[in-house]
């Protein structure tokens, strides 16, 4: 087991449980008592999965949410006190994968850990390659055979959607929900703009396509046009 996780509580003796229980089952362990200093975590070791108390000092556990949406697209677990029916829908709605209330059964909260890295782990996986491109998910570094390619923020969060899925065709309304986290855009052309940047950089040095367009659902990745 590799996997790393994250605890940002600011109780001491709850982090104190969390990280002996979670280093006992194999995982490596991060702790950070801010939210300030579980950013900074989160940007520095790439974690697979973050377990987020809410009732945090300076910045709220909702707002440290939605950073980390920003930094990564690893599931975050939230532990707190708050057991309101609009608390888990304000959690969930700020990019939450799961809910756990305080106090809590340990055995409970190591299950939903394992659920939820078992159902990101194909998103897990750090280097993804299709034909001669080479996506690192850890450096964010993209290369085609020996050419390394500069993207943008959205460029890249579109290849690599791509080459989680090679083969797949997504449909415009999925990429608009994963890409640019909103529903489908109606008759926007800015998926379009994106391919075709994304497009040129990729076929630069003469290069064979590897994303095509499927006329009036999508876009997909593969070897040929069919």
């Amino acid at each position: 087991m590799d996997e790393r996780i994250l605890i940002i509580e600011d109780d001491e003796e709850i982090l104190r449980v969390l990280n002996r229980a979670l280093t006992y089952e194999g995982y490596f362990v991060d702790t950070a008592l801010t939210g300030k200093a579980g950013l900074t975590l989160a940007s520095e070791q790439a974690p697979d999965l973050v377990i987020l108390d809410l009732m945090l000092p300076k910045m709220d556990g909702m707002e440290v949410s939605r950073r980390l949406q920003k930094i990564g697209n690893e599931p975050i677990l939230i532990l707190t006190a708050k057991d309101s029916i609009q608390d888990r829908v304000e959690g969930l709605d700020a990019g939450a994968d799961d809910y756990v209330v305080k106090p809590f059964e340990i055995d409970e909260l190591l299950a939903r850990i394992r659920a939820l890295l078992r159902r990101t782990a194909a998103e897990r996986v750090k280097i993804l390659e299709f034909s001669d491109l080479r996506l690192d998910s850890s450096t964010r570094k993209v290369s085609r055979g020996d050419r390394e390619i500069t993207l943008t923020a959205k460029e890249y969060s579109l290849l690599e959607l791509f080459m989680r899925h090679p083969r797949q065709v997504m449909t415009r309304e999925v990429i608009f929900q994963r890409v640019w986290d909103y529903d489908f855009g109606g008759e926007s052309n800015v998926l379009d703009v994106y391919i075709r940047y994304l497009r040129q950089k990729l076929e630069q040095d003469g290069e064979p396509r590897v994303i095509y367009t499927v006329r009036g659902v999508g876009y997909v990745m593969r070897e040929s046009e069919e």
